[in-house]
């Protein structure tokens, strides 16, 4: 957001962090974003869902059939790298980048592979079990009006190892 809110609201950041790094992005809180319905003020503080239910009802009816689940959180993309040995999980389908995360990269000019480690970047949960089950996850999620869909595939590697391919590159994390 932009710098008329760091004196604005001194409470809402470390007077320790360097201040041309707080508040230093261009947009105000009522401005139109691109691509979204909501305003910036809005969108950066619209609710995160829970996938509580959506989870009890996959455990439920594919009992036994889910070897993993990650929520892509503090570690986006990459997280599953702390539950693996021996496996390259390859996402190449991944959902569209949402105007949120499109505007924060804009804003702050992050390289996309850190945005992908960093953020969830609009893919928010993982579920890893059998190709033959995926129809089932994809219809319990859409049953939320969640939408949902087979982003890629688990081989077997040398060294653990994520790969995404996305419109904006490709890229390896380890």
């Amino acid at each position: 957001f932009d710098k008329e809110y760091r004196e604005k609201y001194r409470e809402a950041y470390d007077p320790a962090v360097d201040q041309e790094l707080v508040f230093s992005g261009s947009k105000r809180l009522t401005d139109a974003v691109s691509g979204s319905p909501l305003n910036a003020g809005k969108l950066v503080l619209s609710p995160t869902r829970t996938y509580a239910p959506i989870v009890k009802k996959i455990l439920t009816e594919l009992p036994g059939k889910v070897h993993g689940m990650v929520h892509c959180s503090g570690g986006a993309q990459t997280k599953v790298l702390h539950f693996v040995k021996g496996l390259k999980i390859i996402k190449d389908n991944l959902l569209e980048i949402p105007p949120l995360f499109r505007l924060i990269q804009e804003e702050s000019g992050t390289d996309w592979k850190e945005m992908y480690q960093v953020f969830n970047m609009g893919h928010r949960y993982e579920v890893y079990l059998p190709e033959e089950y995926a129809g089932e996850v994809i219809a319990i999620s859409k049953s939320f009006n969640v939408e949902a869909q087979i982003v890629g595939r688990v081989e077997a590697a040398d060294q653990k190892e994520v790969f995404i391919q996305t419109p904006t590159g490709s890229y390896t994390y380890h």
